[in-house]
Parts: C-alpha cells; structure tokens; sequence
C-alpha cells in the first residue's frame, strides 16, 4: 500500500482504546476523539463514590496510555454529526474526514423520560460522577451532625435506585461506612438510625445472574442493614421527597440513580440503523447495517447472533474482544482476506457486597463467599491498566481489610459550595 488508512475512533472506553492500541501502525492512522482526556474504569467508580480509593487510581489518561503509538492522535472533543456520504464527521473542534469510522461512545443513564429525578439524583458514569457522589455524601455526614429535625431526617436516608451490580456495590459499601467507620469518626451521633435503601423495579437483585446470587446478594445485604425494596419503581423526586410507586414516600437528600443505561445519539446516521433500543445495528463484524466503512463497538453496538438473538450484555468484556475482533478483521479487509464473525462466550458474572462477601457465575459452577470476594478481587487488579495503578489499589484494600477503614475522606469543593449546600 502507498499510504496508510485513517481510522478514527470516537470514544475511549474498553473498546475504543483496546482499538487504538491494537491498530497495525504500518497499515492505519488512528485519530482518537473523547469528550475527556482519560479512560476510566467504571467497574470500580462505586469505589471512589464510597471514598475507597481515589480517583486517579483508575482513570487514566490517554496520552500517557498511548504515549508509545507514532501512529495515534488524541484529540477532546464531542462529536456532533457523521456525514456518511463524505466520510467526514463533525465534531466541536472541526470536521475530520476518515476511510474507517468507529463508534465505541458507549451509553448513558436512563431516566426513563423523567426530567425531575434526572435534576436532582446523582449518576454514576463518570470519575467525575464518583467525586460529586463522594463530595456530597462526605458532606452530608458532616451535616448531620448539626441537623435537626426535617433536615436531618432527609440527611439520614440514602436511597439507592436500582439492584444491578453496580446498585448492589454501592449499596453494600455504604452498608460498610456505617458499620465500619461513621462511628468512630462522629462518636457522638447514633448512626443506626442512618438508612440505606436499595430500590429496585423487578422480583430480584443481580437480575441478570443465577438465582444463586440473586438470593445470596439480598441475604447479604439485609444483614448488613440495607432495605430492599423489590417490584417497587420510583415515580417522582424533588430532591427532597422520593415518591414509590407503592405509594409510599422517603424523605432524603441523597438519591443514586444506577437503574439502567440508554445508547449515546448520534446524528447523521439513518434511522434504519438503530435497533428498537437505540443502539446501533451492526453485523457479525460490528459493521453499522447499510454501511461499508462505519463501525460500532461495545455498549452501542446492538448484534444479533444465534447465541444472543436478542444482542450482547453491556459488559466490558463484551466490548474488549469485540474491539480485538474488528482490529483483525481491519487489517483483514485491507489485505483483502476473509473476514471472522464476532462471538462472544461468557466466562461469567460477578458482584462484590463487601468485605468477604461476593457473588460469581461461571459457565459450570456458582458460588458465593470469601473466595468469590478474592476471585472478583483479583480479576479486577488484573484489569487496571497501569502496574503502578495495580499496586496502589491492592494496597488500599488490603489496608482497608485489615484496618476497616480509609484515609481518603476528604471533601474537594470549595467553601462556598459548601456553604450552600449547608443553607
């Protein structure tokens, strides 16, 4: 070949940056293109939200993670519209032309329509969602301890809205913090009457695992003080009262809202490409329907197999290998070869509850306990991208395990948020 193909690739999840490191230098130029300037590890944002380890332990940033790739270009920004009939795409730094596009922008949080829970509930996609849910609660323990009345009853409930994994980790963290720790950094205040309460719209947590899990997760939970609220949606909040559709209603302050995800839009796509969910309609080689060089990979890619008629679970592993799967056939459809359908097998589900207490799926066995702990402990590790990163977060829960407790409580904000947030 003369001259080397651009490839740009929009977005620096698991998949985006599994591609731009992956890429044959001597066959592409990447161009990659986020919003932010690091990748983050959303595994672990419950974490950094609960004050385990910080921020920087797993986010990472880009230039530094490709700072060997001559071929690789980063560039902050959003894009804006894909112009597919000029290979061309605009962003809000310019317009950027390419001879592959590939769409690894991920999905969002539902509100499911409502605006009012999405103005005054926390979310948790992003390192900086974690800070603010950090910040907040941080504070709010230290406003209980000057509160009387209605404020504080507000102050006491944390509410949690949806019982996936990563609503069931936070949920057992927190359970953890009041146990563990809020008694003896406030001596003085009766922290058993400091409420957390997971609620969740279907019959069970860990919906999407074994029944084995789903009742070792509420077991778990319940003995560590959390309430669950099964079959039960939420129907309004105004930042100061949660109404249920049970008709009931929860006075509280603190709302976390891990009830479901929706795909990124993108405009200048046809509509014909967007399955009934959203996300994006690719085939076996993660090839947007109607498309001859646009490409969707991970949370938005929606790709229907034998295996998964009704396409891939929203996992990180998904997206992994189908990021190494398209930079095969990449170089594949350069030299003119065959091309290798994509299919996933799931090596299986985990979910940590606390300290000893997990929840694992693999394909041949289901298990619980200390050892499910360790194994989603050690998985975990494995994943993080930097050594440095590894050792850092191996030491921060090996002293939280034997101490049970942090250093990392700190409040980030400047005082005078702060002192809004106390009026």
């Amino acid at each position: 070949m003369d001259s080397k193909q651009k490839v740009i690739i929009v977005g620096g999840g698991f998949a985006g940056i599994q591609l731009a490191r992956k890429l044959d230098k001597h066959l592409f130029d990447v161009l990659l293109i986020d919003k932010i300037n690091h990748h983050q590890f959303q595994p672990l944002f419950y974490q950094v939200a609960t004050s385990q380890i910080e921020p920087s332990s797993i986010s990472f940033p880009f230039r530094h993670i490709l700072k060997n790739k001559s071929n690789v270009l980063i560039r902050m920004a959003e894009l804006t519209q894909v112009h597919p009939e000029e290979n061309r795409i605009s962003t809000t730094i310019g317009d950027f032309k390419y001879d592959y596009l590939v769409i690894a922008i991920g999905c969002k949080t539902n509100f499911f329509g409502n605006k009012k829970i999405s103005r005054h509930s926390f979310t948790l996609k992003t390192t900086y969602d974690a800070i603010k849910i950090r910040n907040h609660i941080l504070q709010t323990f230290e406003n209980i301890a000057s509160a009387n009345g209605t404020d504080k009853e507000g102050l006491l409930n944390l509410v949690i809205v949806g019982g996936g994994a990563t609503g069931v980790e936070m949920a057992g963290a927190f359970a953890e913090i009041k146990n563990n720790i809020l008694p003896k950094d406030y001596p003085r205040i009766d922290f058993s009457k400091f409420n957390i309460t997971l609620v969740e719209g279907t019959k069970y947590t860990l919906n999407n695992m074994s029944s084995k899990a789903q009742k070792a997760s509420r077991k778990y939970l319940r003995k560590m003080g959390v309430e669950l609220l099964t079959e039960t949606f939420v129907t309004d909040y105004d930042g100061n009262t949660l109404v249920l559709s049970n008709g009931k209603s929860i006075n509280t302050k603190t709302v976390v809202w891990a009830a479901g995800v929706m795909p990124n839009q993108i405009e200048g796509l046809p509509t014909n490409a967007y399955s009934r969910s959203k996300r994006i309609t690719v085939d076996r080689i993660n090839r947007v329907m109607g498309s001859k060089n646009i490409f969707a990979v991970g949370d938005i890619a929606y790709m229907e197999t034998p295996k998964y008629p009704k396409g891939h679970p929203q996992v990180a592993n998904v997206a992994i290998n189908q990021a190494r799967n398209l930079t095969r056939n990449l170089k594949r459809i350069i030299r003119k070869k065959e091309l290798v359908n994509f299919e996933y097998t799931n090596l299986g589900t985990m979910a940590t509850i606390g300290r000893n207490k997990a929840v694992v799926d693999l394909p041949f066995i289901q298990f619980k306990g200390y050892f499910a702990w360790f194994i989603w402990m050690s998985l975990h590790l494995m994943l993080i991208l930097s050594v440095r990163n590894k050792l850092i977060i191996f030491i921060n829960w090996a002293w939280a395990y034997v101490t049970k407790d942090t250093s990392l409580r700190l409040i980030l904000t400047q005082a005078e948020e702060s002192t809004s947030q106390e009026k």
